[in-house]
């Protein structure tokens, strides 16, 4: 005789009670992941998996960032779960991106680094992207120009110039993510920065930063005095 599986409904309707009464701030992490995949894991209770994707990925910021691959990898994760967490992780960002966009960059600074925080503070791989901005340092581009190995990601003045001329850039800021964790800046970050001040110069397109993300916070090298 087979045994029934539990049925987690009254759990699952406490914790939408308490979301929808007290918002985000209700819930634990592991609960709003547990949430999360209780919408695709209707009969199943997802406490444990959610505990342990947080605990595999250091957190719900590792989690949402990481690949198909590395959620694949976890027992009890399919191709639906794994389509929850990444349309959870998109919706962030689209609604950080929306704050940037809606105001000139240089006047919304902070809404500027949460979303970049969002998008690339715990991928474990090196990511370079640039922010394009027009006259007004309004945002016209966000373009991931290089994407590389664990600890290193090529980039080149010259591709980063033409392109900018090309959407007619006023101005651009670099940012890029430290996989380690440490946004302390590097020796070649510092070398590049300074290229590319001086190849955007040339052409009159302004360097307005370089912002280095890591999980335990960014540096920027004008506030560093480097460029």
């Amino acid at each position: 005789m087979s045994v029934p599986e539990p049925d987690n409904s009254g759990h699952r309707a406490r914790l939408r009670q308490r979301l929808n009464e007290g918002g985000s701030d209700a819930l634990l992490d592991h609960e709003l992941i547990e949430y999360l995949l209780a919408l695709t894991i209707p009969r199943r209770d997802t406490k444990p998996l959610a505990k342990a994707l947080l605990a595999e990925f250091g957190g719900i910021g590792g989690l949402l960032t990481a690949d198909h691959q590395a959620l694949a990898r976890i027992k009890g994760m399919g191709e639906t779960q794994i389509a929850a967490v990444k349309v959870a992780h998109a919706i962030a960002l689209r609604l950080l991106r929306a704050e940037v966009a809606e105001r000139p960059v240089l006047s919304n600074w902070q809404a500027l680094l949460d979303y970049l925080r969002a998008d690339m503070a715990h991928h474990v791989n090196e990511r370079v992207r640039v922010l394009h901005l027009n006259t007004k340092n309004m945002l016209i581009r966000d373009e991931l120009m290089s994407e590389g190995s664990i600890d290193e990601a090529a980039v080149y003045v010259r591709e980063v110039i033409k392109r900018a001329m090309d959407l007619g850039s006023a101005a651009i800021i670099l940012v890029h993510n430290h996989p380690s964790g440490d946004p302390s800046p590097s020796r070649a970050d510092i070398e590049i920065t300074r290229n590319m001040v001086e190849g955007g110069k040339r052409m009159g397109i302004t360097v307005h930063d370089h912002i280095i993300m890591g999980t335990s916070g960014h540096s920027s090298l004008r506030a560093l005095g480097l460029m």
